[in-house]
């Protein structure tokens, strides 16, 4: 760890954080030098087989002190993670740098909607737990189908507190992430987003079509709203391909890694300005590290290779619905069913996941899967023959047994 016992050293260690270590990219945001990698803490390593707890506070601290002097100075905590521990390790940590050096950032849980009565209690009691008076960045936490409507809400009172903090400088930068689809996200910016400075995504290259984050960055552009990136990775779905596809890769650029190439991909996004990957070990710190010294983004054929390579990984996986929208006329029950269709595939491509429990407990209980009385009348339009009534049936089974 940095010794911060003199006057010059601490003038070392805001030196080596604010100009970078290993040539660092950095981007300008708002008067600020940001690393162009943030570290995440969602997944900071851990002393067993649990991924929650109890997190090596050692280690972490080794990681925090190398990522530092190799110019990161972003760090991404929240509420929730590692069951309430994260916060409180990472503020520990970064408690032996000087405050001006570095930029934490945390969030409202409002993924949870038993919280959104206690804006000011949570906010407060972060501060704490992170040891800090003032948060850099802000977040409106997972914004999604189930808690827009008690974000917006002007009764919990959440948006005007936190602008009160932001006014009273507790919050320096107020923005969101967002897990729900393109049309909440239209939703929330709506309604804030003349106020939001940044919006926190999943973006990468099997998610710019999959989930349609194409459409978030386009949307995000068209209010000037700058884009920090979540899973950038996939939840590690994407450090590692299949030899056929590695060797397609390899062919273009020899020298790059797989994790590289899902970086170089976000620095070819227009609008990207944080890319955060929850690294949980130290080797995985140094690699990204080292892609995060150079730009280089990829040109037309590289893009399309990538893309092909995402197209590749979910063909046979995901069912081929093109949302023409043909069975939602003759389902007598009503059902959204190429949004039903959507959250089965991202369910059972992702292997589980809390993304489709939670849209789809947002819906009413005679607009679920297992609300469909398996009449198939909607198989009878459509156009990509899939078995509707039967995948219907495995995607309650599949919620049902969590």
């Amino acid at each position: 760890m940095l010794k911060l016992d003199n006057k010059n050293r601490i003038k070392e260690v805001k030196d080596v954080i604010r100009n970078g270590g290993m040539n660092m990219l950095y981007k300008d945001f708002k008067g600020v030098k940001l690393s162009s990698l943030g570290l995440g803490t969602m997944r900071l390593p851990n002393k067993g087989v649990d991924s929650d707890v109890p997190v090596d506070e050692k280690e972490t601290a080794k990681m925090v002190d190398y990522a530092i002097k190799n110019g990161i100075n972003y760090f991404d905590t929240a509420w929730g993670y590692h069951n309430g521990e994260s916060e409180k390790v990472i503020g520990k940590v970064l408690s032996k740098y000087p405050r001006d050096s570095f930029y934490l950032a945390t969030k409202f849980p409002g993924y949870d909607l038993s919280n959104m009565d206690k804006v000011e209690e949570i906010f407060e009691k972060q501060l704490e737990k992170c040891r800090v008076d003032y948060f850099d960045f802000y977040l409106f936490h997972n914004v999604n189908d189930k808690n827009i409507d008690a974000y917006l809400d002007p009764k919990y009172g959440i948006y005007d507190y936190l602008m009160k903090q932001k006014e009273n400088g507790r919050i320096k930068h107020l923005g969101f992430s967002i897990h729900g689809d393109f049309d909440i996200l239209k939703r929330f910016l709506n309604a804030y987003g003349e106020h939001m400075k940044f919006c926190q995504i999943q973006l990468n290259y099997l998610d710019y079509d999959f989930q349609d984050a194409k459409a978030k960055v386009e949307l995000l552009n068209e209010y000037n709203i700058p884009i920090w990136v979540m899973e950038p990775l996939r939840g590690g779905k994407l450090a590692k391909l299949p030899d056929e596809q590695e060797s397609k890769l390899k062919a273009l650029r020899p020298d790059e890694t797989t994790v590289g190439w899902a970086f170089r991909f976000l620095q070819s996004i227009p609008g990207v300005t944080m890319v955060l990957s929850g690294m949980s070990s130290m080797e995985q710190l140094q690699e990204n590290i080292k892609t995060f010294s150079e730009d280089k983004p990829l040109n037309d054929e590289e893009m399309k290779t990538l893309l092909g390579i995402a197209n590749e990984m979910l063909k046979g996986n995901v069912l081929p619905c093109t949302a023409c929208r043909y069975c939602t006329s003759h389902c007598p029950m009503g059902l959204d069913i190429p949004k039903l269709l959507a959250l089965y595939n991202e369910h059972s491509f992702t292997g589980g996941g809390f993304i489709a429990p939670m849209a789809i407990s947002a819906l009413p209980e005679d607009k679920r899967p297992s609300a469909c009385i398996g009449c198939r009348s909607c198989e009878a339009v459509c156009p990509q023959e899939i078995k509707i009534s039967e995948v219907m049936a495995d995607f309650a089974k599949k919620l049902e047994q969590g």
